[in-house]
């Protein structure tokens, strides 16, 4: 469910594009341990963020479903194959660099071992997360798994 407006990104940045720029579906996996651990990755070498931690993910393509997109993306990037997808939360972002919509999925269940096929790297986490920096777009779904868990303290650190 998406909430009020864009979370805005860097907001001292021009925006590429201007005002009415397309807002870019992106699918974004929560993998989630049966231990409540969830995946981080860092952005690659060469992308926009590069070194900030996120929620591994990728934009659909043309005619793809969330689950879809968020299957190939992640058997591309990390390697594994997802089983049931479990659609969560939708946030809007306003990045310097794009608008995405960010289609975030819980994901309980996968096969394969972590290949970091981008030479990113991972970390299981937990609430305060250990990483820094975190993405942006990643800042409200710490929120939300601290308000599932009921957890008081900061989700994250500061970098």
């Amino acid at each position: 469910m998406m909430v009020g407006s864009p979370l805005v990104a860097d907001g001292e940045r021009p925006r590429e594009g201007g005002e009415d720029r397309a807002v870019v579906d992106v699918a974004v996996g929560v993998l989630v341990r049966p231990d409540g651990a969830f995946l981080l990755t860092s952005r690659p070498a060469g992308k926009v963020y590069a070194g900030y931690w996120e929620f591994p993910g990728g934009k659909l393509e043309a005619g793809e479903t969330v689950a879809d997109a968020l299957r190939r993306e992640l058997q591309e990037e990390i390697g594994i194959t997802v089983g049931v997808v479990y659609p969560w939360q939708v946030e809007l972002v306003d990045y310097p660099h794009a608008l995405v919509r960010l289609n975030f999925c819980k994901v309980f269940d996968w096969q394969g071992e972590l290949q970091m096929r981008e030479n990113q790297s991972f970390a299981w986490q937990h609430l305060p997360v250990q990483v820094t920096p975190v993405l942006p777009g990643t800042v409200p779904v710490l929120a939300w798994f601290a308000t599932e868990q009921g957890f008081s303290g900061a989700t994250h650190s500061v970098a």
